[in-house]
Parts: structure tokens; sequence; C-alpha cells
């Protein structure tokens, strides 16, 4: 079968990623998520923590001059060398080499856009009631609702920064995937069963 991928786009506190890691796991593909910063990492030499500050941020790198090892304590780079756009076109890199692999699921970091060349490939963005995800969050961060909110309106200003700065689409926005759905209506596993029945049904999979 023809290697195949999805890339799920989500607001913070949406249950995005877990929607994510149950499809991977229903349909037997990889699972991509910061996973992909570790490939990266891995394959241009830098230190994880490279991709992990500009991770999903419409920012340059600010300390210029600085220096950013190599893995292994080797060369060194200099930060006015890797700005945000570089790390960008690493990053992207490393998903399209991985997609070429085998069939994948990745979460944010532009892979729709990365991969809009992709001959099999569903784009879907993941949204969610306020209360829902503002639920979600205290519940993963330990914090209060107040809290939960200003993490939710920060998160979702940096996507949606990300995503516009890097990308000819507009996050969050039906046009620019095939697929929207708040998954407050169905619940995370239901979700994750019509977001599965609508793969399978794009992209032909019970006649591969």
């Amino acid at each position: 079968m023809e290697p195949y991928v999805v890339n799920i786009g989500r607001s913070l506190g949406s249950g995005g990623r877990a929607i994510g890691r149950m499809l991977a796991q229903q349909l037997g593909i990889a699972y991509y998520d910061r996973e992909i910063l570790l490939l990266a990492a891995r394959q241009s030499g830098l230190c994880p923590e490279v991709f992990e500050r500009s991770d999903e941020k419409n920012r340059f790198l600010r300390t210029l001059g600085n220096i950013i090892p190599f893995v292994g304590g080797g060369s060194a780079y200099y930060t006015h060398e890797l700005s945000n756009e570089n790390l960008f076109s690493i990053q992207s890199e490393a998903i399209r080499q991985a997609a070429r692999k085998e069939s994948c699921i990745f979460i944010g970091r532009c892979a729709d856009y990365v991969l809009r060349e992709h001959p099999r490939c569903v784009n879907v963005f993941v949204t969610a009631d306020m209360a829902d995800r503002m639920a979600r969050v205290c519940q993963l961060s330990g914090c209060d609702e107040k809290k939960a909110h200003e993490l939710i309106e920060k998160g979702d200003r940096e996507r949606a920064a990300f995503y516009n700065f890097y990308s000819s689409g507009t996050w969050g926005a039906a046009s620019t995937y095939h697929l929207c759905v708040n998954s407050s209506v169905l619940g995370i596993e239901r979700t994750a069963q019509f977001i599965r029945s609508f793969i399978e049904q794009k992209l032909n999979l019970n006649n591969d």
C-alpha cells in the first residue's frame, strides 16, 4: 500500500494529541508529535533543545552571537545563522523524509503545508468548546480555570502565528483543511472514530 499521511492541527485543550495517538494505534501507522524534533536534531546534528526553543513559535532566536553546540560536543554553529526559518527548513525536511518512509500521523508543525504535494494526505483540524478545553488543560496542567484560560489564549496565539507565518493557509480556518471537527460534540473516542472513517473513505483504504 502506498504510504499516506494524516496531518492534525488543533486548538489547545481540544484533545487533538489524544485523538492522533488513537488514530495511529487504530490504523497501525507511525505517530509524530515532539518526536519530529528529535528526528530533526539527529539528522542535522544539532541539540534537540535548539528545536524545542523555536517549536511552533513565530520568532527568531534572540541570542545572536551565542554558540549552539552540535550533539556529541563537536563543531559549533552561530545562532545568527539559525533563524527560525532555518530551523523550520530542517524540521520540514525531517517531516518529508518520515512521510516518504512510511504512513504516519503528524501533530501540528505545519505538516499539512510541508506535505502539500503528498499524493495521499488528509488534513484535519480539531477544536472543542471552551469549557471542555479549559477542563482538559486544568486536568493535564494541574492549574485553575483562570490560568487554563490564559494558557489557551497564549497557546492558540502562538500556534496561529507559527502556522500563518510559514504556510499559505490560515490556522483553524475551514478552507485550509479537509475536515474541521469539534471534539466536544462526540467526545474524544468517538471523534477519533469519526475522523478514522473520514480518512478511510478519502484515501480508499478499505480497497487497498
